[in-house]
């Protein structure tokens, strides 16, 4: 993309769709072998957040580091800068303590440590922050009808994991879902 003036050319459209087309086929590619066939059915769901937050980040890199002192590029960046930590120290603690069977989800002791001590999805939530920091770049109807997607498929996504937990991990599970919030430590 070339620079004009303050924002960058957006993509035309057949850029727009082959680079959405090669993309959501990876996404459904690797959504397939890590989650669905192996009858993890939340990625489904999670499928449709990666989906949305593709086409999030597709329609708003033109105007990435256009003003870059705005409210809304100050709470995009916040955002984004505090999506990076939940990963990293989720999937750190499912490798090391949720004893992986094959793929890193596929744990066989459930995780109440680290940062599962406070939330029970790190992952989703970070996520959640990426794709509403991607929204605050350029706030659309489009962007805005995006993030949504985003946040209610993540939501869809961890009740539908929940399940899976509940079947694999029982009474354990049930007990730690009464002591710990899905997202935000002591909130929701």
């Amino acid at each position: 993309m070339i620079p004009k003036g303050d924002k960058a050319e957006p993509l035309n459209t057949v850029e727009f769709v082959l680079l959405l087309t090669i993309l959501t086929v990876a996404n459904l590619v690797v959504s397939w072998y890590v989650s669905i066939k192996p009858r993890r059915y939340h990625g489904v769901y999670r499928f449709l957040s990666f989906e949305s937050i593709l086409l999030l980040l597709l329609l708003c890199t033109p105007v990435w580091f256009v003003n870059p002192w705005s409210w809304n590029q100050l709470i995009s960046w916040a955002m984004l800068l505090a999506s990076i930590p939940l990963p990293v120290y989720g999937f750190r603690a499912l490798h090391s303590k949720g004893k992986p069977k094959g793929q890193f989800e596929d744990t066989t002791a459930l995780v109440t440590t680290g940062v599962y001590r406070h939330i029970r999805h790190p992952l989703y939530a970070s996520l959640m922050l990426l794709g509403t920091g991607i929204f605050f770049k350029d706030i659309t109807v489009v962007t805005s009808f995006c993030a949504v997607v985003n946040i209610g498929a993540l939501v869809a996504t961890a009740k539908t994991e929940e399940g899976e937990m509940l079947e694999k991990f029982g009474e354990e599970y049930k007990r730690y879902m009464e002591r710990t919030k899905m997202f935000v430590p002591f909130v929701i």
